[in-house]
């Protein structure tokens, strides 16, 4: 099976992926791990998990709830959250605050110098010591240049390795990944050992490209949603 450790849905700001769409698309491209982590929101998990749970399919589908959190010195994201964690606290206060609800610190694309929102370097120094995965394939990072910086930084310090698509439309997410044995995954000790086990993989996207497929996709989806446009042939 594949693990998508970091997605967006509608309920990000900046994503219009509906939750109700997602389970079918992880069983069409064998996704059967996924982590919401949806900007500086949580509940996204727990409605998807409900979700996959009203379909019968929780023998086959795994959601993490997380939340991609924007610290004051740039985006962490923490894992198992059982609720928010409000933005703007300090590096540390957030690694404290995802410590409290017994989950995961996982570092994303924190070593892409263009990416806006990456933890600031002196940060991630700082809190070195506190984290439990690394995103070593990130989709979505200016050059895959920085998906191998991000992977000798963890192999220097014995980490856990993911990939994460950063899908903000549907077809996004599975494009990151870490492939390993089926299982069901549902604490940190069961992910941790899933990401000990398996392989690293992803398409990278250069993000001038995925930004225009994004819009594209987006429209397109209206259009679906809306039907034909006043005037035009039926």
């Amino acid at each position: 099976m594949r693990m998508d450790l970091h997605l967006h849905t509608e309920v990000s700001h900046d994503c219009r992926t509906p939750l109700r769409d997602i389970p079918g698309w992880m069983l069409r491209t064998n996704t059967r791990v996924i982590a919401v982590t949806d900007h500086d929101q949580q509940r996204g998990g727990p409605e998807l998990q409900r979700m996959v749970r009203d379909l019968g399919l929780d023998d086959r589908l795994s959601v993490i709830a997380g939340e991609e959190v924007t610290t004051s010195e740039g985006e962490l994201i923490g894992l198992f959250l059982s609720e928010r964690i409000p933005p703007q606290l300090s590096p540390e206060d957030t690694v404290r605050a995802i410590r409290e609800q017994g989950g995961l610190v996982l570092l994303q694309h924190g070593f892409d110098p263009f990416k806006r929102y990456r933890l600031r370097p002196e940060a991630t120094v700082r809190i070195a010591h506190e984290v439990d995965i690394v995103e070593t394939f990130n989709s979505r990072l200016s050059r895959p240049h920085w998906n191998r910086v991000a992977a000798t930084w963890a192999q220097g310090r014995g980490l856990p390795m993911s990939g994460g698509s950063d899908a903000h439309t549907l077809r996004d997410i599975g494009e990151a990944w870490v492939e390993t044995p089926f299982r069901r995954i549902e604490t940190p000790q069961q992910l941790l050992d899933a990401l000990r086990e398996g392989t690293v993989g992803g398409q990278w996207t250069h993000p001038v490209y995925a930004y225009g497929r994004k819009q594209w996709r987006v429209l397109n989806g209206r259009l679906r949603r809306d039907g034909p446009l006043q005037g035009a042939p039926r």
